[in-house]
């Protein structure tokens, strides 16, 4: 009986070139990540829109690494009493912002064209002060500011809320999409 060449399982027959060839793999895309051109600065007076959004010029910031509470959300004291948290949230930005100059680091845009950002005022990052204050949920980013306001029952976190995903899902807002914001990463 004949065997069929393609019948067999196929191995490397020289499992030094795969590596020779996956380590030439990854030397080529950390050069690639060497050669990109630094991150745009945005700088200047900005204002908060909302509890993660800022207007710096022309320019609509969505900070990156959290998710504050929307603007006309409302959350739910120990008592049982709403309140506006969304527009205390916004407030707390404003008031971080304050009449100072606002530095951003672009990290490319979103699927909604806003610049997606890492900002700070004097030296103070508004991501970090935004989560320890309790005003967003976050990523592992700001993970120890988190659980510091959960902890410290700070903001949102002094009762109960809807997360903020969820809550703009359920209004008809933006909600999280993959594709769009890998897309994001490769808009001009």
């Amino acid at each position: 009986m004949r065997s069929v060449p393609w019948s067999r399982p196929r191995r490397f027959r020289n499992p030094l070139g795969a590596i020779v060839t996956l380590l030439a793999i990854a030397a080529l895309a950390v050069l690639v990540g060497l050669l990109q051109p630094p991150a745009p600065r945005l700088e200047g007076a900005a204002r908060a829109v909302d509890g993660d959004t800022l207007r710096l010029g022309d320019a609509r910031i969505r900070l990156t690494g959290l998710d504050a509470v929307e603007l006309e959300q409302h959350c739910t004291d120990r008592a049982g009493a709403g309140w506006a948290c969304g527009k205390a949230a916004r407030d707390f930005l404003a008031s971080a912002v304050g009449e100072g100059k606002t530095l951003c680091r672009s990290e490319g845009r979103d699927r909604y064209g806003r610049t997606l950002a890492r900002c700070s005022v004097g030296g103070d990052d508004l991501g970090d002060a935004i989560v320890r204050a309790g005003w967003a949920t976050a990523d592992l980013d700001y993970g120890l500011a988190l659980a510091e306001a959960r902890l410290k029952g700070r903001g949102i976190w002094a009762g109960s809320f809807d997360d903020p995903a969820e809550w703009r899902q359920r209004h008809g807002g933006e909600s999280f999409d993959f594709w769009g914001w890998l897309r994001g990463w490769f808009a001009p």
